[in-house]
């Protein structure tokens, strides 16, 4: 049975997760917002600029290949020279310390995982269908984590399972695993990494046109005058190439 303080501590920690998230709820709202108003702007500034933006991309990769045929060419002039010496193959070096390091990163994470599973599985609310919804989003969540995340995504939120904060109170049985004085990172780390993406937004050319400029759509102008530039300089830069020669 918990204590009177245990409870205080137990109830101050579902406060600052309730606070997290509604913090973290908030971001994802801006931060949707701003995404988009940016996707409708660069989509009119697209509509305006096709014709430019088309010449520009073509012009580029003929560009690229006629870098490339140069490239070659340069290099057939010198298997001409006496001292030329072809490199047959590359010799593959493997880092033994590295590859360990993987192996056992990937044991710390099937160890993880596993923990984390067992702990949380739906299975286990058979008999509460109020938490069975709540375990299955957890576990759909670690299981993309084990997949695609890294093993210190993986830790965070094993934390955060484990901490009482995924699922609050959810068992009794739980509490021998339960250590509500455990610090959350995972909502933490969650917010924090939601910051740093609506700033890196906000920071968008695009973005800075739409505040800032009073009448964004002369970004029009701009843009065409930097692609006519660059059309013109990729011409240059392209006009001996033979597309039949590439």
């Amino acid at each position: 049975m918990m204590t009177q303080n245990s409870l205080s501590v137990s109830n101050d920690n579902e406060k600052e997760q309730l606070l997290l998230k509604a913090q973290i709820s908030i971001l994802k709202q801006e931060l949707n917002e701003i995404e988009q108003k940016i996707s409708s702007f660069e989509a009119i500034l697209r509509s305006h600029l096709t014709n430019l933006l088309i010449e520009e991309q073509e012009l580029t990769v003929l560009y690229k290949k006629l870098q490339k045929a140069k490239k070659e060419k340069r290099l057939a002039q010198k298997k001409k020279g006496k001292k030329f010496k072809e490199v047959i193959g590359l010799k593959v070096i493997i880092d033994k310390n590295k590859a360990t390091y993987n192996t056992e990163e990937q044991k710390n994470k099937k160890r993880l995982y596993r923990e984390a599973m067992l702990y949380v599985h739906p299975d286990k609310f058979s008999m509460n269908e109020g938490k069975i919804d709540i375990a299955t989003e957890i576990t759909t969540k670690l299981i993309e984590i084990y997949q695609t995340g890294s093993l210190e995504e993986l830790q965070t939120y094993h934390t955060h399972i484990f901490s009482g904060n995924a699922l609050l109170h959810f068992s009794e049985s739980a509490s021998v695993y339960l250590d509500i004085t455990v610090k959350d990172t995972y909502l933490q780390k969650e917010l924090e990494q939601l910051k740093s993406q609506l700033k890196n937004t906000k920071t968008k050319h695009t973005y800075k046109v739409l505040t800032e400029y009073e009448n964004p759509m002369l970004f029009i102008d701009e843009l065409k005058e930097y692609y006519t530039d660059r059309i013109f300089k990729l011409k240059k830069r392209t006009r001996k190439a033979n597309l039949f020669d590439l």
